[in-house]
């Protein structure tokens, strides 16, 4: 059965060493979108920085990925993007999910962490009326 998740969440990304992140649920995007101050490629692996003065709970956490790949993303305005992508575990009702996030500098948006359809599908069902339901049942 689906749980019902609301537009906005706090989830932990526990392998990444970042928790109580914001995120946003877009059911417009179909790839999930994660903050990332700086990507370094190099002996093929990817040395990725999440770090951001915007986003709380962004401090300055370096993670080495020994696999990736690389995802064409267009964006709202139509436009396409060639963006790194990582797989990684979120955590949704005390649970651990598998996850595929592209990396992206999201400073000037309000959410570091954009939840897509590949990983909502079959999961999850969005409430727009309702927020931070997984984080609210962590607290209970």
């Amino acid at each position: 059965m689906k749980k019902i998740v609301g537009r906005v969440d706090i989830v932990d990304f526990p392998k990444l060493g970042l928790y109580n992140i914001d995120v946003k649920m877009d059911t417009g995007a179909y790839t999930s979108a994660i903050h990332c101050s700086e990507i370094i490629e190099e002996d093929h692996k990817l040395r990725c920085i999440f770090n951001s003065g915007a986003h709380k709970n962004f401090g300055k956490t370096e993670i080495v990925f020994d696999v990736f790949s690389r995802t064409d993303v267009k964006s709202s305005n139509g436009y396409k993007e060639n963006r790194y992508k990582v797989k990684s575990e979120v955590i949704f009702f005390g649970k651990t999910y598998k996850i595929n996030l592209t990396l992206s500098t999201r400073d000037d948006m309000k959410f570091p962490v954009l939840i897509g359809r590949q990983f909502l599908k079959q999961k999850f069902i969005v409430d727009v009326d309702l927020e931070n339901v997984s984080y609210i049942t962590r607290k209970a």
